[in-house]
């Protein structure tokens, strides 16, 4: 019995720090563009997207109000989103920092 506690207990322990390794930073990516608000589009998800080259980014964030980047070049640091892109849509970005250029 006290072998299988200590089996779990180290089971758990290590589910946890895989988590921990994932939420720090490890899907964290940087880019710089264009913001746009989020018009008519085929795809229905974010609030503002991103333009990189001839790549678009779809954009959404808890802790940034992107309306204040509007049609200008910044720089952010955000996630993605998983389960996106949705039906050839974009990659959808949680941002959670930005910065004007």
């Amino acid at each position: 019995m006290k072998k299988i506690l200590i089996l779990l207990f180290v089971g758990i322990a290590m589910v946890s720090c895989n988590t921990a390794k994932q939420a720090g930073g490890k899907n964290l990516i940087k880019l710089s563009g264009k913001v746009e608000k989020l018009g008519m589009t085929t795809f229905q998800y974010g609030t503002h997207t991103l333009q990189v080259d001839s790549k678009t980014y779809a954009l959404r964030s808890s802790k940034v109000d992107l309306n204040t980047y509007v049609d200008k070049e910044v720089t952010l640091k955000g996630t993605k989103v998983d389960g996106y892109p949705v039906e050839n849509g974009p990659e959808l970005i949680e941002v959670v920092e930005i910065t004007s250029k």
